[in-house]
């Protein structure tokens, strides 16, 4: 799983924020998100429905659309021959072989998609054209990559070689297919790489002959047509029964081997980030409240919540207790209902005073640096993580760094009341 080649992450979160401006009002869907993610990577983003990770997502790759907004952050990307293009015009938004994307024109962000970072998307039957073969829209992806190989920086991909003489052919004459040849044939070779049996064949047909694990395997290779060297992949198991997605976790594995790519992997589902994953943040009400490698976190959750998504896992050792849910549900996010508090509070079995105020980041058990500790510290830590080390392991949770006290504590009647204060 872990690789770590470069003490630099290969992809630097700060501070990412993203609102959405409904009717209803705001909405803080993500709120200062902080991770770093290395080199042959895996890093896990886990959380319910609704707790921000696949805007987190989106807000990576810039594909938030209206009315949300990413109001703030920095997304650091390390690319040596970007950083060398940035220097000169946007100075600011470069530091050694990194260059902040949130910071460079959009089109430079565009040109990314695909060729450094690729994303699989949630559902793959709404995702491909269902007119179209898979085999086309997949050479598509593959024909785009090489037409933006004529732009000297994209000079990595296998697919490159479309040149200007190319390009001019195929838009001024009409009997010139938009797709070539050679990526007609290095669409099936992803197919096939992915595992689906008689590539050529099945490149021919349309979404609807696939079986969900066979559409979503194209979906993978679709996202690995521009080799990325980071792959965000939100929730790619979802509606798959579990042999299905053992062996799509098992692809992902094989693959992120064999081309040495980071990913994020996107999931609600503890089991998968177990099976799959060196570190992990756990996300709720667009914050991560919890992080470290996976280890830490799985034998010594700190946060209250991931306490609580462990103890909804069956035990396979133990099968006789019953599970403990938790209670409540995740919040709107909507500004005007959302206290400034720890969000999880009204849900906490520990509530106690001190989390009517925000929480800051605390290191769980000395393990790593806490908020507010110098960046390099933390890049370095998250280096060693990824490297099979120890790694900073936090909590946004005062129980993290101090015992629980049940003088303190607040009364399961506590929240009610207080909406009910608020609604008169």
């Amino acid at each position: 799983m872990a690789g770590g080649e470069s003490s630099e992450p290969l992809l630097d979160v700060r501070d990412l924020t993203t609102r959405f401006f409904t009717e209803e009002g705001q909405v803080n869907a993500v709120e200062s998100v902080d991770f770093t993610v290395h080199d042959g990577e895996v890093f896990g983003v886990v959380g319910e429905s609704g707790s921000g990770k696949s805007v987190t997502a989106l807000s990576i790759i810039d594909l938030v659309e209206s009315p949300g907004e990413i109001v703030s952050g920095e997304v650091w990307y390390r690319d040596a021959d970007l950083a060398g293009e940035m220097g000169d015009d946007h100075p600011d938004a470069v530091d050694g072989d990194r260059v902040d994307l949130r910071r460079v024109p959009p089109e430079v962000r565009r040109s990314l998609r695909g060729s450094s970072v690729s994303m699989i998307f949630q559902d793959p039957m709404s995702s491909f054209n269902p007119s179209i073969s898979v085999g086309e829209q997949i050479a598509e992806a593959v024909e785009v990559q090489r037409r933006a190989s004529a732009n000297p920086r994209s000079t990595r991909s296998r697919t490159q070689g479309f040149g200007l003489g190319s390009m001019v052919a195929s838009t001024v004459i009409p009997t010139r297919d938009y797709v070539g040849e050679e990526s007609h044939e290095r669409a099936i070779e992803l197919l096939g790489q992915v595992g689906i049996p008689d590539p050529e064949a099945r490149a021919e047909e349309y979404p609807h002959q696939y079986s969900g694990g066979m559409l979503q395997r194209a979906m993978v290779a679709q996202a690995l047509a521009g080799e990325p060297d980071l792959l965000i992949a939100d929730e790619p198991t979802t509606a798959l029964d579990v042999t299905i997605e053992a062996q799509i976790l098992n692809l992902l594995a094989d693959l992120q081997d064999e081309l040495d790519m980071a990913i994020v992997l996107i999931t609600h589902d503890l089991g998968v980030i177990a099976r799959t994953c060196d570190r992990l943040g756990v996300m709720y009400a667009g914050e991560i409240v919890e992080h470290g490698n996976l280890e830490a976190v799985f034998d010594s959750p700190a946060h209250p919540y991931t306490q609580g998504l462990l103890g909804s896992i069956p035990d396979l050792d133990d099968p006789a207790p019953r599970l403990d849910p938790i209670e409540g549900n995740v919040p709107s996010l909507l500004a005007a209902e959302m206290d400034d508090r720890c969000y999880f509070a009204d849900r906490c079995p520990k509530a106690m005073e001190e989390c009517l105020d925000k929480p800051p980041s605390f290191a769980v058990d000395g393990a790593g640096v806490a908020e507010g500790a110098d960046r390099a510290e933390a890049d370095a830590a998250g280096a060693n993580g990824a490297g099979g080390g120890a790694t900073a392991h936090t909590a946004k949770c005062y129980l993290a760094d101090h015992e629980f006290d049940e003088a303190r504590a607040l009364s399961e009647e506590y929240f009610d009341e207080s909406n009910e204060g608020t609604d008169t």
